[in-house]
């Protein structure tokens, strides 16, 4: 049977207790200039200070913007690059949550390849390389150290933006999971919330023909036999390690459990990419302002639902990998469904639309969005046009999650 596998990443994965302390020896691989993209909370990290501090004995010139907002605006792209005008970095540094390590990238892309982000939007539009990038996540949740994915909001648009392409891939990802040791819960939720849907949806992604051309036609391609193996253990880890990071939050080994599946997500849909859940939640967080992490995991168990008769055999394997004992492959597709929907109610996910603040004037205009971006709409495992939108939407407005059994335990 001919098979097809796909995996892009960084040149140099870390991953370790402790890697932080690697970063000087990593950033002097590409230069003596360093711009180090981070938020206010993170910059005060007294870990993150004493790297600062080691870098610059290491002889390295460092500047540091530390004015990274959630949900990354584009204005907040254009700020680090005028602030920053008088420097040129020989690597950018993204050190904090999925929007400082965006922002990193963005700026990366931005002194290479010019500021008029608007001219890469969408897949493989990126020139040629950028400005090296190391990514040191703080959350376990978006993966992008490992990605070639970074989204932004555009104000100037109706919903968030994306930029796919090779070149975003990060050079080196350190992951250090000590640095996700002060998290908040909420925030370990959403992401970690936001992790599990990034790998159950490349897991159960739309598989393409075999060809060789798919890798350089498009950033997603789909589900894929190098895509499955990071995503199935990705499921493993976060489905038994997220509660108690959340609940627990100085649990090293659930930390360390939760930063590793979220790298493995990112690897995993870096190639394989995400779906229905996401194409969603763009138009629901554009109207409610919501946490992405928040709005694709109140999705998840509704997109599960409606994907089911497509994916009974992998929703049968991600069962397995969540810890549910034997059974028919209907049965154990059918508690995959219910077992991510107990998990995520379990840490605090919204199980509606509602609670996330979607009213019901609002369902016209966020089902005809949600079939803007057709790199998510065409990696559905089971064909999406608006009706089937419709229903995922209605379905999680009400709480309706019915699955069909075909067998009972």
């Amino acid at each position: 049977m001919s098979s097809l596998g796909v995996l892009r990443s960084p040149e140099t994965v870390l991953f370790a207790e402790g890697a932080l302390t690697a970063l000087p020896d990593q950033v002097e691989r590409f230069g003596s200039k360093v711009l180090v993209c981070t938020d206010p909370v993170v910059a005060g990290f007294p870990a993150v200070l004493q790297i600062l501090d080691a870098l610059k004995a290491k002889g390295a010139e460092v500047a540091v913007y530390a004015d990274t907002t959630p949900e990354l605006p584009i204005s907040c792209v254009h700020d680090c690059i005028e602030k920053q005008a008088d420097f040129t970095p020989d690597v950018v540094v993204g050190l904090g949550g999925g929007s400082s390590i965006d922002l990193a990238k963005l700026v990366a892309l931005a002194y290479r390849h010019g500021r008029e982000l608007s001219n890469f939007y969408g897949e493989n539009l990126v020139p040629g390389p950028t400005v090296p990038i190391i990514a040191v996540p703080t959350t376990a949740g978006t993966g992008s150290e490992a990605t070639p994915v970074a989204v932004l909001d555009d104000q100037g648009r109706e919903l968030k933006v994306g930029i796919s392409s090779r070149y975003l891939i990060p050079r080196v990802a350190v992951v250090d999971p000590s640095l996700t040791l002060s998290c908040p819960a909420g925030l370990t939720a959403a992401s970690g919330a936001d992790a599990m849907t990034h790998a159950i949806e490349a897991f159960t992604a739309i598989k393409r023909d075999p060809d060789p051309g798919l890798e350089t036609a498009g950033v997603f391609v789909g589900k894929n036999d190098l895509s499955d193996m990071f995503a199935l253990e990705a499921v493993r880890l976060i489905s038994r390690n997220l509660e108690a990071a959340v609940l627990e939050g100085a649990n090293a080994d659930a930390r360390n459990a939760m930063a590793k599946g979220s790298l493995l997500a990112g690897l995993s849909f870096g190639s394989a990419g995400t779906a229905a859940a996401h194409a969603i939640q763009y138009p629901i967080g554009a109207q409610t302002k919501t946490p992405h992490g928040l709005g694709v995991a109140a999705l998840m168990p509704y997109v599960m639902a409606f994907n089911r008769s497509h994916c009974t055999a992998e929703y049968a394997q991600l069962a397995q990998a969540m810890g549910s004992g034997a059974g028919s492959s209907d049965l154990m597709a059918d508690q995959a469904v219910e077992m991510v929907a107990d998990l995520f109610s379990r840490i605090g996910i919204p199980k509606t639309l509602p609670e996330l603040g979607v009213t019901p004037d609002q369902l016209d205009w966020i089902i005809d969005r949600s079939l803007l971006p057709a790199r998510l709409v065409n990696n559905n495992p089971r064909p999406l046009d608006r009706d089937g939108i419709e229903e995922i939407v209605t379905n999680a407005m009400s709480g309706s999650l019915t699955l069909r059994r075909k067998e009972t335990a």
